[in-house]
C-alpha cells in the first residue's frame, strides 16, 4: 500500500489569523495567553484537515510564530550576547526581541540578520555563532507541539531543521572560526530531543537538511556519514528530506546515510536523475515521491504524476513508498475556495494547500486500488 505525507503546512490559518493575532499581540491588545490559545487552534485545525483528508504522516513542529530556523536557535539556546540583558524576560519576548530588535529607554539592541530561504520569498533568521558557543536544550516546542496533537489523538512526524543545515545557514561571528568545528558540541541535543520523542511515542521524525541540494565542500560532505552514524541511535525512524534542486552531486552520499528514508524533490529532478536514483535504491529504505509541486499555484498535471509513480513502482517496493509534494507547503496559499474574486476560469487551473493535499491522496488511491 503506498502511503502519503506532507512536509509541512501553511502556518498563516485559513483567514490569516496568525498575521492579525500577532499584530494584535505587538500592540499589547491580547496577552500570551490569549495569543497561544488562538494559535493552539490554528495548529488544531491544521493537524485534523490534514489528517481528514487522508495524509498519513501529518507533520508538526513545522508551525512557527515567525521563522522555523529562530525557533531553532531559541530551542538550542543559541541566543546572541547582546540580547542577554533579555534573557529574565520570558521566552516569547525574547524571540521577538531576536526577531525585530528591541528599543526601551536607552536600550537599543539590533535584531538578528535576515536572508533569503534558498531561491524563495520566504526569509530566514541567521543564527550566530561563536567559538565558546555552547548549546542546550533551552526550547521544547517540538516536543510540545508533538504532544499536543498527541492529546487531539494525532500522532505526528515532527519536523526538524537538521544539524548540518543549521550550521550551514548561520554565521560564524567570532573571528578565525569554523562554524562546523560545533557540530560534536550541537549532536548531543538533537539526540536528547529524538529520544524524547521517542519516548513520548513518536515514530517517525523528519530532518530537513536542504544543504544536500547544493554544491558542498568535500569537508561537510565527510561530516554527513559520521552525523547520522551517531544520531540514528535510540532515535525514532528518520525520513532524511531535502528540495529545491536537484539531489545530484550528493546522492552517493545520500545513499550511504544511516537513515529509514529518503525524500527526493522529483519536481526538481529530471527524468533522467529519476532513472538514476530508482537504480539502485536501497531496499530496506523508504522512498518518499515528492511529486506535487510545494512552492506554486498550478494544479497538478495527473496523468504524467501517475506515469512517475509508475515508473518509481517498477523499481521500488510499493509498501515503501510515500506520495509527497516537493517541499513544505508553507510557501503556498491556503485554500483556494477562500478566494472569491478570482476569475472562475483562472481558478480552474489553481491549486492552494487544501487543493495540493487533495491531489497527494487522489494519486494514491489511484494506485491502491488499482494494486
Amino acid at each position: 500500500m503506498l502511503l502519503t505525507s506532507s512536509l509541512g503546512y501553511p502556518r498563516i490559518g485559513p483567514n490569516r489569523e496568525l498575521k492579525w493575532l500577532l499584530e494584535s499581540y505587538w500592540k499589547k491588545k491580547i496577552n500570551e495567553n490569549k495569543l497561544f490559545e488562538e494559535i493552539s487552534n490554528i495548529k488544531k485545525n491544521n493537524w485534523i484537515k490534514q489528517k481528514k483528508t487522508g495524509i498519513d504522516f501529518v507533520p508538526s513542529n513545522d508551525f512557527s510564530l515567525y521563522d522555523h530556523v529562530l525557533d531553532m536557535c531559541l530551542t538550542l539556546d543559541v541566543v546572541p550576547d547582546r540580547f542577554k540583558i533579555l534573557k529574565k524576560k520570558n521566552k516569547l519576548d525574547l524571540y521577538f526581541a531576536m526577531a525585530r530588535g528591541y528599543q526601551n529607554g536607552k536600550i537599543d539592541i539590533k535584531a538578528m540578520e535576515m536572508t533569503k530561504w534558498f531561491d524563495t520569498n520566504y526569509h530566514y533568521i541567521v543564527p550566530e555563532f561563536k567559538k565558546n558557543q555552547k548549546f542546550k536544550l533551552n526550547f521544547s516546542k517540538i516536543i510540545d507541539e508533538f504532544l499536543e496533537a498527541k492529546n487531539f489523538g494525532i500522532i505526528t512526524r515532527p519536523v526538524i531543521l537538521g544539524p548540518l543545515s543549521f550550521l550551514y545557514l548561520g554565521k560564524a561571528v567570532s573571528r578565525n572560526f569554523n562554524k562546523f568545528s560545533l557540530l560534536n558540541k550541537l549532536l548531543p541535543i538533537y539526540k536528547q530531543i529524538f529520544n524524547l520523542l521517542k519516548k513520548f511515542g513518536a515514530s517517525w521524525v523528519q530532518i530537513d537538511e536542504p544543504i544536500l541540494s547544493l554544491d558542498l565542500e568535500n569537508n561537510i560532505k565527510k561530516k554527513f556519514v559520521s552525523t547520522y552514524k551517531d544520531i540514528r541511535k535510540n532515535s525514532p525512524k528518520i525520513l532524511l528530506t531535502t528540495y529545491f534542486s536537484s539531489v545530484f552531486p550528493n546522492y552517493n552520499l545520500i545513499k550511504k546515510l544511516n537513515v529509514d528514508g529518503h525524500h527526493f524533490d522529483l519536481v526538481n529532478n529530471s527524468e533522467k536523475n529519476l532513472s538514476t536514483i530508482i537504480k539502485n535504491y536501497p531496499k530496506n529504505k523508504f522512498f518518499s515521491a515528492g511529486i506535487i509541486n510545494g512552492r506554486n499555484i498550478w494544479k497538478n498535471n495527473l496523468a504524467k504524476s501517475i506515469e512517475t509513480i509508475s515508473k518509481i513502482k517498477r523499481k521500488i517496493n510499493k509498501d515503501k513508498i510515500i506520495i509527497s509534494s516537493s517541499c513544505s507547503l508553507l510557501h503556498s496559499p491556503v485554500d483556494l475556495k477562500k478566494e472569491e474574486s478570482i476569475n472562475i476560469k483562472i481558478k480552474e487551473w489553481l491549486s492552494f494547500a487544501d487543493q495540493k493535499l487533495k491531489e497527494i491522496t487522489f494519486l494514491q488511491k489511484y494506485f491502491n486500488s488499482n494494486l
